[in-house]
């Protein structure tokens, strides 16, 4: 069965024209320089989460997040879905051809005499195919493969967030634990304290305000030991619900120094072409193509649309004379259909989807200056984050040599106990600063991870 010549020329001017609004990346509404000096380091933020975690326990408890996360779960089928859907506008610039197989037999009555008559057809045909002739199609198809790249690329956020979140929360874990130890080891400390004060008191060597500022001392640490406790126990399952499971207490930080990630630095180069890699300015980027191609489907409403339903095969009054030579039949029937008054309606659609591009727009360059804000904010921290440190380091060792002066000042006689008691408290204040701080650290380090797009080439 050959194709009419007419069909075969009005295929091939199918998709002739685009209305669409030529696309052109917009100008990054952000400064030119990071506000604060790079972190420096030879590790590039374009690695991978296995090389930036150096703790082969937090490496398994994020990829155990990876593949039990529900959110992330359900962001994979989100993009499944939009690929589905793709592919269906897509199926929509060409014809569907379908093979048909009709039969008729009836018995009519006329002048008294009954007459049966048969009618056979086997077919192959287009039904309603409408040519793209002005590009609505494609924009559509255009729209949505921008929608499901989109979708990609927050699947792809998501992801790097999850990887943040999850090392944040095990983190979060360790410093607890560990201000637990310190609390506990604190509050045993306080209590042989309190027993020789007790002893000393009894004999008539300290007053009665000694004792009860040493009680106090007790009962605080003893409620800090209960207030970790309970802060452990939330830790950990907030990390069960990021990890979709429960975690192992073999992948548990179990009191780890805080040395688990670390530190990438910031690529040279203008801060534009950096966070434009981000996965959520990648998406918020495809989010405005899809709006612009929407215009050009819009615009096209305006022109004419001509739809095919065109058929070719065999016809016969009996079954058996289907192929027989003389039986070919065809069909071919064209409509245009040419809007000419609809009250403003295709007007209306236009002005709507240039709308929707400019939020779209404005949507891409907040998300671009929410990018160079978060870099900036982690750059900030990490430019003081080491000093602090430092400081906090000397200051929590001139504390304990403090503390440890002032007890053996206390036990020669040298010195009162409430005084002990201020270097203890100090002590204890500083090393729980101390421990704040070392995970303030960590968690920078895992930020501008994040911040940075969570190796952007991978």
């Amino acid at each position: 069965m050959r194709m009419p010549p007419l069909l075969m020329l009005v295929l091939a001017l199918g998709g002739c024209v685009n209305l669409a609004p030529d696309y052109q990346r917009p100008a990054a509404p952000v400064a030119e320089q990071w506000p604060t000096p790079t972190a420096s380091s030879s590790t590039s933020a374009e690695i991978g989460w296995q090389s930036l975690f150096v703790d082969t326990r937090l490496r398994d408890t994020v990829a155990l997040a990876l593949a039990n996360n529900r959110d992330l779960r359900v962001a994979a089928l989100n993009v499944e879905y939009q690929r589905a859907q793709y592919r269906i506008q897509r199926a929509a610039l060409f014809p569907a051809v379908s093979v048909t197989a009709d039969g008729t037999r009836q018995r009519s009555v006329s002048n008294g005499s009954n007459a049966v008559s048969s009618q056979y057809s086997v077919g192959l045909g287009v039904s309603s195919y409408e040519l793209d002739l002005f590009g609505r199609l494609g924009n559509l198809k255009d729209a949505a493969l921008e929608d499901y790249l989109a979708l990609e690329q927050t699947r792809r956020s998501m992801r790097i967030s999850l990887v943040a979140e999850v090392a944040s929360a095990w983190m979060t874990l360790a410093a607890d634990q560990q201000l637990l130890a310190l609390a506990r080891e604190t509050y045993a400390s306080q209590q042989k304290t309190l027993d020789l004060v007790q002893q000393s008191h009894a004999l008539g060597g300290e007053s009665g305000l000694s004792l009860a500022q040493a009680l106090s001392t007790v009962e605080s640490a003893r409620a800090d030991v209960a207030n970790y406790q309970s802060l452990v126990e939330q830790d950990r399952n907030a990390l069960e619900l990021l990890a979709g499971c429960r975690v192992d207490d073999t992948l548990l930080p179990r009191g780890a120094r805080l040395d688990a990630a670390l530190l990438v630095g910031v690529p040279a180069g203008l801060p534009s072409s950096l966070l434009q890699q981000r996965p959520d300015v990648l998406a918020a980027e495809h989010t405005l193509k899809a709006a612009n191609a929407d215009i050009g489907a819009a615009r096209a409403a305006f022109f004419p649309s001509v739809t095919l339903t065109a058929s070719g095969g065999t016809a016969s009054s009996e079954l058996s004379g289907l192929f027989a030579g003389g039986s070919r039949a065809w069909s071919f029937a064209p409509s245009i259909n040419l809007p000419i008054f609809n009250a403003g309606s295709n007007r209306a659609a236009l002005d709507a989807a240039k709308v929707s591009r400019d939020i779209e727009l404005a949507t891409y360059e907040k998300t671009l200056q929410t990018a160079f804000s978060e870099v900036a904010d982690a750059l900030a921290v990490r430019g003081h984050v080491n000093e602090r440190l430092d400081a906090q380091r000397s200051l929590t060792s001139a504390t304990e040599k403090s503390y440890d002066l002032s007890l053996a000042l206390y036990k020669q006689g040298s010195e009162s106990f409430l005084e002990v008691l201020d270097a203890q408290r100090s002590l204890y204040s500083a090393q729980q600063t101390l421990i704040s701080l070392e995970l303030v650290e960590q968690q920078n380090r895992v930020t501008l991870y994040k911040v940075l797009g969570g190796g952007w080439q991978g």
